[in-house]
């Protein structure tokens, strides 16, 4: 009884939905045209802009249409405009999870975000995509990691510079640990956002470069990016050590973010040492 219940009151939810934003549209918009007695467009037009029958979709409004596939409910989502926000509602009114996450264009972080990096002056960060390409940093990042701002967008790639680059494979105290944490996270993260081409495209070109990428990535591990721990060479400062995190960047669950925390007191006054009396301005 329960079942059917949750069932009947999940139909009538995603009805409302798709009611509210139906009738939010505006016909002459879509070609349109005459006198209506409604707001919005009228559920044959949806139907037909969703490629699905009037009947079933009078049904999904009225929330006995049963629970909708994922083609189904992408088709509705693309004939009512939905926005990302809306889609992912969509989904989760209609069959109880979010949907599988469509690749975007790394065209860069807002200015938010971007502030926000840079009120960090001793903690390095960066945002980087499903494939380790990195597209946000601050000052503190370029300092101590990587100067981002140096390289050409390819470069910036953190899993060629692991495997590709002997600087940056020499810096690294465990470049085992680290080289084999970024793969992981790497084949987790581009399945679950979808990155199906572009991962294809960067796993034949490392594999064809290095011996050691090919051999990790034929492991099939799988890591989330977390927490964790790592210490590096700097070429100035010597070995710093630093506790990373990695969080969600609302609105662009193809980004992450990662925040390296100095481990301790001596390393946070290396920090300093590197960004000098100007960066702590």
């Amino acid at each position: 009884m329960t079942t059917t219940l949750d069932s009947a009151a999940a139909g009538h939810r995603l009805g409302a939905f798709l009611k509210d934003r139906r009738e939010r549209l505006d016909p002459t918009a879509f070609g349109y045209t005459g006198r209506r007695r409604t707001p919005g467009l009228r559920r044959e037009e949806v139907a037909q802009r969703a490629c699905i029958s009037t009947t079933w979709y009078t049904w999904l409004e009225q929330g006995r249409g049963g629970a909708p596939s994922p083609r189904v409910l992408d088709s509705l989502a693309k004939a009512l405009m939905l926005s990302e926000a809306e889609r992912e509602h969509l989904f989760l009114v209609g069959i109880g999870r979010p949907p599988k996450l469509q690749p975007r264009a790394p065209e860069g972080i807002s200015w938010r975000l971007q502030r926000f990096l840079d009120a960090m002056p001793l903690i390095p960060a960066t945002v980087a995509t499903a494939t380790w390409d990195v597209i946000g940093w601050n000052r503190a990042a370029q300092l101590a990691l990587t100067d981002y701002a140096a390289l050409p967008p390819e470069g910036r790639n953190i899993l060629r510079r692991m495997f590709l680059d002997p600087a940056t494979r020499a810096a690294q105290t465990d470049w085992q640990g680290v080289a084999r944490f970024l793969v992981a996270t790497f084949r987790a993260e581009t399945a679950r956002v979808g990155e199906d081409g572009a991962a294809a495209r960067l796993v034949a070109e490392l594999s064809a470069a290095s011996e050691d990428f090919a051999r990790m990535w034929a492991d099939h591990d799988v890591l989330t990016p977390g927490e964790g721990a790592k210490t590096i060479r700097h070429a100035t400062a010597g070995e710093i050590s630093f506790e990373f995190s990695s969080f969600a960047v609302d609105g662009r669950p193809d980004l992450k973010l990662m925040i390296y925390t100095p481990a301790s007191a001596g390393d946070a006054e290396k920090m300093r040492g590197l960004a000098g009396p100007d960066g702590l301005a």
